[in-house]
């Protein structure tokens, strides 16, 4: 016999606009819902209003054909894009079908102390600053990457490590506020070793019944000495504390430090770069000496090859206002050249109750926000993934969100993905969980989960594009 359910679910929200028309509270009981072992329906897996996507595709079909030149993807969201689980399996997907033109866009999520991506280290010997852009505006130089880091030290390195030879790059390119000419690079380093001389440590533990002049008859040296030596003030000594010997004898010391063959980077209007012939895993970022405040917003990295270049910016907690917020967020994003946008936001502003109105607004603010900044790529919106509030209750918020984006899609000519109901919709959570790929938070997804995310959206993009391509044949 199957399980039975009862969800009830009480929001306290002014002027909520969803399911149910009510200003001050919505009650929403489903009841008897079987959730154990009968499958839910689930709707094709497909793009709504592909038509869109045509000049994306055009281009997507030219380097097919042609094998060259390169395609530009941004994927930009909150959490469940931040650590490149979800984003990275679209990426090997594109990739594997058109070519790796690169790595993309990196940021040193580590030095910000926050989480990123898996298949390249940063390191560096200083303790950097850092801001998210979901945080209010005071000044920091957030940008691309929705966080920066920054420093006031003219003596930093980060050492950049690529973990996969696939991921060497031949071209790398720096984001930075202004497009400020703020570092330099080197492809190498070598360890310097001085070696000089100091004075040899002797130290002597102190036993039971030793007295002062005994130690320092033990070692030839005067009493005086020995007591300069300690700081003492009198021949009182206690069993168990260690005393300097004072010693005319010497030994070998050695310092140990990296120098650095720096070289400048070649400015373009909206980044500075560096290119060479040698495939790199390994470089560093230095301080350009003619500066004295520094930041980064981005690190995009190429190679010489045809393919697909795909992008992943996405910060914790962040909504479609907090990229809103920040306009050199766009300006920067013309540095990546984008083909292709995807949009996957809606969890944050579910849980701070935004209602669906205010919701689809700061979405259409984003959308004209890259039309005012002259960014022609083609857009995907996604509808938010399931989550449950406080572990147990349905959020029916996201169900909001899903139905206006796809009701949405042709009139304001952006083409929509239901990730909701691909997974389970309203009452797929449970199952999700069951299944292994809902976090125990209810609302992160586990790393099987995002990649079946990340397969699901590459196989409805790629249907899209057969279709396009069957119909242009037609």
């Amino acid at each position: 016999m199957l399980n039975k359910v009862l969800f009830t679910f009480i929001v306290m929200l002014f002027g909520f606009t969803g399911c149910a028309q009510t200003p001050d509270s919505l009650i929403v009981e489903i009841d008897s819902m079987s959730v154990d072992s009968t499958d839910i329906p689930i709707a094709p897996n497909v793009l709504v209003n592909a038509a869109v996507l045509k000049p994306f595709f055009t281009k997507l079909q030219r380097l097919e054909q042609d094998k060259t030149g390169q395609i530009n993807i941004v994927h930009i969201g909150d959490s469940h894009i931040q650590a490149d689980l979800y984003s990275g399996v679209v990426r090997s997907g594109f990739q594997q079908a058109f070519g790796n033109a690169g790595r993309g866009l990196l940021f040193p999520h580590n030095l910000a102390r926050t989480n990123g991506q898996f298949d390249v280290r940063f390191s560096s010997n200083e303790t950097w600053q850092s801001y998210r852009n979901i945080s209010p505006v005071v000044g920091n130089p957030v940008g691309l990457s929705g966080i920066a880091l920054f420093t006031k030290s003219d003596d930093f390195a980060i050492e950049i490590n690529i973990k996969s030879e696939e991921n060497y790059f031949n071209t790398l390119k720096l984001i930075t506020p202004q497009n400020k000419n703020m570092f330099e690079l080197a492809t190498s380093k070598k360890i310097i070793k001085l070696e000089s001389t100091k004075p040899k440590t002797v130290t002597h533990r102190i036993r039971n019944g030793e007295a002062l002049s005994i130690i320092a008859d033990k070692y030839n040296v005067s009493l005086a000495a020995l007591k300069k030596a300690n700081k003492l003030t009198s021949n009182n000594i206690r069993a168990g504390r260690t005393l300097k010997i004072p010693s005319s004898q010497t030994e070998k010391r050695v310092i140990e430090r990296s120098e650095f063959i720096n070289f400048p980077l070649e400015t373009a209007a909206n980044y500075h770069y560096y290119k060479t012939g040698e495939a790199l895993g390994k470089i560093y970022l230095l301080p350009n000496k003619e500066e004295r405040d520094f930041a980064l917003n981005g690190i995009v990295l190429e190679n010489n090859n045809p393919g697909v270049l795909y992008h992943n910016i996405g910060v914790n907690g962040a909504k479609f206002s907090d990229y809103n917020k920040y306009p050199v967020f766009f300006e920067q994003l013309k540095a990546l050249q984008p083909d292709l946008i995807i949009l996957s936001l809606g969890t944050n502003e579910s849980f701070d109750k935004m209602i669906v109105e205010q919701y689809m607004g700061q979405l259409d603010l984003f959308i004209k926000s890259l039309k005012d900044n002259d960014i022609k790529a083609e857009i995907i919106v996604s509808t938010p993934p399931v989550s449950l509030f406080q572990r147990k209750y349905p959020n029916v918020f996201c169900a909001d969100y899903a139905k206006n984006i796809l009701d949405g899609a042709v009139k304001k000519q952006y083409a929509a993905w239901d990730l909701y109901t691909q997974l389970g919709g309203l009452y797929g959570a449970q199952r999700l969980s069951e299944k292994g790929l809902l976090g125990s938070d209810k609302v992160h997804y586990t790393k099987q989960g995002y990649e079946k995310q990340g397969n699901l959206l590459f196989q409805a993009i790629m249907d899209a594009y057969s279709n396009y391509k069957l119909t242009k044949v037609n």
